[in-house]
């Protein structure tokens, strides 16, 4: 299983994809806030997505998982 995880700790700010859709690498996945900025998620590889295990409002740590991919058969 691939998971995308935050890069540091914040509150999710925006979710840009939804379970079904494919994304590519370097693509924005998550915007999170953190210190009043706003900072990109982007995936480091292609596949589907699974699942979005957070929620806009949620507050994550550095390496949580946000996005689940599909197992690449």
């Amino acid at each position: 299983m691939t998971k995308i995880v935050a890069s540091l700790a914040g509150t999710v700010f925006k979710i840009l994809v939804a379970p079904g859709d494919m994304i590519t690498p370097g693509q924005e996945v998550v915007r999170l806030e953190s210190m009043k900025m706003e900072i990109p998620i982007e995936a480091e590889i292609g596949g589907r997505v699974k699942d979005v295990v957070v929620h806009e409002g949620d507050f994550v740590n550095e390496s949580d998982p946000l996005i689940i991919l599909e197992d690449e058969m």
